[in-house]
């Protein structure tokens, strides 16, 4: 009896180092409004917890059932809008939960618990750097419809970028219904980039963007 008891206190133990885990790691996607939040990350968590538990118990079931199945979750959030892919990020995080969930089952506390944090650091602190990384080389991806089919008018535009501080790169150049069509790849700072949204706008050549 004392032998189960024992067993059943370090599994109890294990749940709850999971929950402990995945909910660190949920409130900071929920607080950011991701679609894996605070529930789904928790879930994973445990879940990785418990399949690892009966794993090891069992000798029956391996650690790759868990991770082809992560990877189907995380897949699930990754989505392409146009010409940039949202939820990379989250479907890391999701790994990430199921990697700690399994060092969970398999006893290793402080390993979790450490890897938990340093997590935590990469996505919160990380994420300060990121920003400034992308306020002084920040891309946008413009699709600029200007009107007539002069050419004069998309150099304009070209040098227009070019004395705002910012590089372009011409993805496309097309003609449809008398209009010029170009795709254009602006990299500078985020403020220039924002100048320029500006002049497109009361520039009388343009038609659309």
């Amino acid at each position: 009896m004392a032998s189960e008891f024992n067993i059943a206190t370090e599994d109890l133990i294990k749940i709850g180092v999971a929950f402990l885990c995945g909910a660190m790691l949920g409130f900071e996607r929920q607080y950011k409004n991701k679609t894996a939040g605070f529930r789904t990350i928790i879930v994973i968590c445990l879940g990785s917890a418990l399949f690892t538990m009966v794993a090891q118990k069992s000798g029956l079931l391996s650690n790759m059932n868990i991770v082809t199945g992560i990877g189907f979750i995380g897949a699930g959030v990754i989505f392409k809008d146009g010409f940039s892919v949202n939820g990379l990020t989250t479907a890391a995080v999701i790994w990430i939960s199921a990697a700690i969930g399994m060092v969970v089952g398999a006893g290793s506390y402080s390993l979790a618990l450490i890897s938990t944090v340093l997590t935590l650091i990469v996505l919160i602190l990380f994420h300060l750097l990121e920003d400034y990384v992308d306020k002084v080389h920040h891309e946008k991806i413009l699709s600029v419809v200007l009107e007539g089919t002069d050419n004069e008018d998309l150099e304009m535009l070209k040098d227009l970028i070019e004395k705002l501080g910012l590089k372009a790169q011409v993805w496309f150049v097309g003609k449809k219904d008398g209009c010029i069509q170009a795709t254009i790849a602006v990299t500078g700072h985020k403020k220039n980039i924002n100048k320029l949204d500006e002049k497109l706008l009361k520039m009388p050549q343009v038609k659309a963007f």
